[in-house]
């Protein structure tokens, strides 16, 4: 089975830079892809893929080397199931607030005698490797997001629950529930405090911490701990990018 170069990546103690994708269209997918981030995750929670787009945005990221990383739209086993057996190697679970709640998704990733997954990976297998089964509770990763502040009360015991590999900061829920505006980031002690206790947690737990952010943040997530960072996103890219290149038509008009 092909390596997943982001658990590489953490296992040498660096740090996996990602971008997300919320457009379903697997040539764009691959496009972002190939500009050299270590995994692409597609959006299936509040971006527009359906099971059929993701299921062939996928098979266009495996064409790169980028890792498939696919947000589920909720903690449910028959997705989560079936967006492994598409060939994704992280699933991100949005919403998990207990430690029940993070069995449930580790359930959901892994085989059996770590999960209870059900057997039939017939796309993953073709894009993966024949030894599929033999290597996939190591290889792909379960990556339940903290995003609200009853997360960061449970957070020790979701920490602990074996199986889950990385957790993921989702800062516009986590900041709605802080009792702040939705954002990528504010300056009160309350939003900055409980980042830090999530990325000491992870470290005290040996789990990676995760958050949403840009390229601009990536330096202060980093500093504080942070090794799977988002630092682009498809729609911000498309936007700013047409932005930028009219604007210097019009230079001089």
């Amino acid at each position: 089975m092909k390596e997943n170069r982001v658990r590489r990546i953490w296992r040498d103690g660096g740090v996996a830079y990602g971008a997300w994708l919320s457009i379903p269209n697997a040539f764009t997918a691959e496009i972002i892809a190939r500009q050299g981030f270590d995994w692409v995750c597609i959006d299936m929670q509040h971006g527009w893929a359906d099971y059929p787009s993701a299921l062939e945005m996928i098979a266009a990221i495996w064409t790169t080397d980028a890792a498939p990383f696919v947000r589920v739209p909720w903690n449910e086993q028959g997705i989560i199931g079936r967006t492994l057996d598409a060939g994704a190697m992280g699933v991100i679970v949005p919403m998990v607030n207990s430690r029940a709640e993070a069995m449930a998704a580790v359930n959901a990733c892994k085989y059996h005698p770590a999960g209870q997954r059900s057997y039939g990976p017939t796309r993953a297998a073709m894009l993966a490797g024949e030894d599929y089964f033999d290597r996939a509770n190591q290889e792909t990763l379960c990556i339940p997001m903290i995003e609200t502040a009853t997360a960061l009360e449970n957070l020790d015991e979701i920490l602990t629950v074996p199986g889950v590999d990385a957790v993921y900061v989702g800062p516009a829920d986590f900041s709605i529930t802080l009792g702040l505006p939705p954002a990528l980031d504010h300056e009160e002690p309350l939003f900055q405090n409980a980042i830090r206790r999530i990325a000491d947690g992870c470290r005290k737990h040996g789990v990676t911490p995760g958050i949403h952010a840009t390229a601009s943040l990536a330096p202060r997530r980093r500093e504080i701990g942070y090794r799977m960072i988002t630092v682009s996103a498809d729609v911000s890219a498309l936007s700013s990018g047409a932005e930028s290149d009219l604007g210097k038509a019009r230079e001089g008009e």
